[in-house]
Formats: C-alpha cells, sequence, structure tokens
C-alpha cells in the first residue's frame, strides 16, 4: 500500500507546486490573476481530482498497471501545465 500513498503523495506535489509556480510567475511579472494564469490553475485542479478518482478507484484487475498508467498519465499532464506555465512568463 506504500505504493498507492507515495503515488498519491507525487500527485500532491507536482500539481501544487505547479500552482505555487503560477502564482510566483504572476508575481514577478506583476500579472496577478492573469486569465492565462487562472486557466493553468484551473487544469492543475481538475487533473488532481481526475488522478486521485483513479487511485482511489477498487474494481481493478491488474492494480500495478493501473498505477503505472496513473502516473504516466500525471508525468504527461504535469508535462503540459509546464509547458503552458513557461508560455505564461
Amino acid at each position: 500500500m506504500a505504493n498507492i500513498r507515495d503515488l498519491k503523495k507525487d500527485i500532491n506535489y507536482v500539481l501544487g507546486d505547479i500552482i505555487e509556480a503560477v502564482y510566483i510567475v504572476e508575481a514577478a511579472n506583476n500579472k496577478q490573476g492573469s486569465k492565462e494564469g487562472e486557466k493553468i490553475i484551473d487544469s492543475a485542479i481538475s487533473t488532481f481530482d481526475d488522478l486521485i478518482v483513479k487511485v482511489n478507484k477498487r474494481d481493478i484487475e491488474n492494480r500495478k498497471s493501473h498505477f503505472k498508467g496513473v502516473r504516466e498519465e500525471l508525468e504527461k499532464q504535469g508535462k503540459d501545465l509546464i509547458e503552458q506555465l513557461n508560455k505564461l512568463g
């Protein structure tokens, strides 16, 4: 079960860091509350919710491959959000 706990922590840390980075970039550029920043934050929150639902899903035949897929999705979504963040700054 430590794998599930670690995966949940990874999801929380990655997406939390992206949200924090949005606030830092906006503050550095004097653009607090920009629509682009809000869009990135909303996407991060939505991704968080979706991934946590997938992690908590109980009726799975192959748990190992399911969690691997969730981790890969986190990586892909994280990269997409970081690319959007880089365009913000």
